[in-house]
């Protein structure tokens, strides 16, 4: 596993500087008309995703179409993070349990002002490719590519470690949620992927690689964070913070607002390429109160992750 250095409403305009509501309606008209100059994606192939904790992994890999490995192949978990890698090494005594398992790196930041920030991720991305090297990944063992809140289920891992004649490269369509489980946003997360990987030929990347898709594999939790105090620090080091336009989207109670509402930080209109989809993700997110199907961690360890269970969308402020 790596962690690594990077550095990084309502649906209307009426403001007091005409130059204000220029910006605001100007980026609104753009995203309402992206179905006019922007095609969507080629769909991808959903592979059906079979699972129950009582049938055999044996059962389970035969009606996925896949055989059964005698032993089930290597896993690694590779992540970028952000800020996170000091506080990590801080507290690495805490990770004793998984000490031997650990492979953990930094690189300085170089993001130069006016740069795209995408192009620093990529860079970095470069750099994991040598950490895993470092870390003994091998021909056949299985790679994990994505950000670190895309999560898979433990049952969707241990599915593809075990089956056979899978998918040489297989993105995971995650349930997407957003500041909590109580926002459930849809299911057209993609970008986690998983590798059989190859010695030279594999590179750690966050884009599509392959039309191959498994349904249901996880989820996707944006913002999901405790404090108040996190969700302005994302905002303002986020790869996308030109989206931060008027200083008062860093109010601290505006943002608690947000989040209780289910409403967007940015107060942007939704990424969508059909009218169809703008339409039905306008305005806030509705609530969910279903707890059922959630990472287990999560549920066993309640009362340090409340905040991230439907009913509990007040935050820390510090």
């Amino acid at each position: 596993m790596w962690w690594m250095m990077n550095e990084g409403g309502g649906q209307y305009c009426s403001k007091k500087s005409d130059d204000i509501c220029g910006e605001v309606c100007g980026q609104k008209i753009s995203y309402i008309l992206r179905p006019l100059w922007e095609s969507p994606p080629k769909p991808f192939h959903d592979i059906p995703h079979y699972y129950h904790e009582n049938v055999s992994m044996e059962k389970l890999c035969k009606l996925h179409g896949w055989g059964i490995r005698e032993f089930p192949r290597r896993v690694y978990d590779a992540v970028l993070f952000s800020d996170e890698p000091m506080v990590f090494a801080s507290n690495r005594d805490k990770f004793k349990f998984a000490e031997p398992r650990l492979t953990y790196g930094t690189i300085e930041g170089r993001f130069k002002k006016g740069e795209n920030p995408f192009v620093e991720e990529a860079l970095q991305r470069v750099a994991l490719d040598q950490l895993l090297k470092i870390a003994g990944i091998s021909d056949d063992d299985l790679l994990k590519m994505s950000d670190v809140d895309e999560i898979p289920s433990r049952h969707t891992i241990n599915l593809l470690r075990w089956c056979d004649d899978i998918p040489q490269v297989l993105h995971l369509r995650l349930k997407n949620y957003l500041y909590s489980f109580e926002f459930p946003v849809d299911n057209n997360s993609w970008r986690a992927s998983v590798h059989i990987y190859r010695m030279g030929k594999t590179r750690y990347v966050h884009y599509r690689q392959s039309d191959e898709i498994l349904a249901d594999a996880g989820w996707h939790c944006s913002f999901c964070f405790c404090r108040i105090s996190e969700f302005i620090f994302k905002m303002k080091a986020y790869s996308h913070n030109d989206r931060v336009r008027f200083s008062h989207y860093l109010n601290p109670k505006r943002i608690q607002r947000v989040i209780c509402k289910g409403a967007d930080l940015f107060d942007m209109l939704p990424e969508e390429y059909t009218f169809k989809g703008i339409i039905g993700k306008m305005g806030p997110i509705p609530h969910s109160y279903s707890a059922v199907y959630l990472p287990s961690f999560l549920l066993e360890n309640a009362d340090k992750y409340k905040f991230l269970l439907p009913g509990n969308c007040i935050r820390e402020s510090e």
